[in-house]
């Protein structure tokens, strides 16, 4: 009476595997050759699923595609977390958070990001699916962030600044896609850290280092 259950759960856990190798594949995949250049038989191959394996889960590439862009949005979580975890307390708190984030849109998960985000541009379909996990991840980020930097939002101007804080990283990570620009990004960032960390001091705070 047992063996069923016995066997469904072996199973189970093998196309969960699978469907993870899947999903790492293609993120992989995404980085190296593009949302173009990525296409299912590679996916499979790389994964080491057989196509008929791989077809019977996801049957198209935008199912394939749009099953990584949840798996993708769960790895940015991940590492950001993780990241965030590392950061010193004290003096110099500002910068390490400014920099880490710029470590992360610099990092490979922001360019198979990037990739979803230009496909999702003219996709339909996958535009529908990478839109609502893109406000969540923003979400999450902002939320991050303000955290780490122990920001006061009800402060005027210091929800803008947070955001812009995002948005020049994000815009850096960009750049870094045609290029290494770790240099010039760190020493931007280095600058935005003692701008920003001026900028958010309480009034009545003299050299309090967040």
């Amino acid at each position: 009476m047992t063996t069923p259950a016995t066997t469904r759960i072996p199973q189970e856990e093998r196309t969960r595997a699978m469907r993870q190798r899947l999903m790492d594949a293609t993120v992989e995949l995404l980085v190296e050759k593009g949302f173009g250049g990525t296409t299912t038989t590679l996916v499979s191959e790389r994964a080491g699923v057989s196509r008929g394996a791989q077809l019977h889960h996801f049957p198209t590439k935008n199912d394939l595609v749009v099953a990584a862009v949840g798996h993708l949005t769960a790895i940015r979580g991940s590492d950001l977390e993780a990241a965030a975890a590392r950061l010193p307390k004290g003096k110099g708190r500002t910068e390490a958070v400014v920099q880490m984030l710029g470590d992360h849109f610099a990092s490979p998960v922001f360019t198979a990001a990037l990739e979803l985000w230009v496909a999702a541009r003219t996709d339909p379909g996958l535009h529908d699916a990478v839109g609502p996990l893109e406000q969540r991840v923003g979400r999450e980020t902002h939320r991050l962030t303000v955290e780490l930097l122990g920001v006061d939002e009800t402060q005027p101007g210091a929800r803008e600044l947070v955001q812009a804080t995002l948005d020049l990283v994000r815009g850096l990570g960009l750049a870094n896609t045609l290029g290494d620009d770790a240099p010039r990004r760190r020493r931007i960032l280095t600058e935005w850290a003692r701008t920003l960390e001026t900028a958010l001091r309480p009034a009545d705070s003299e050299g309090d280092n967040r």
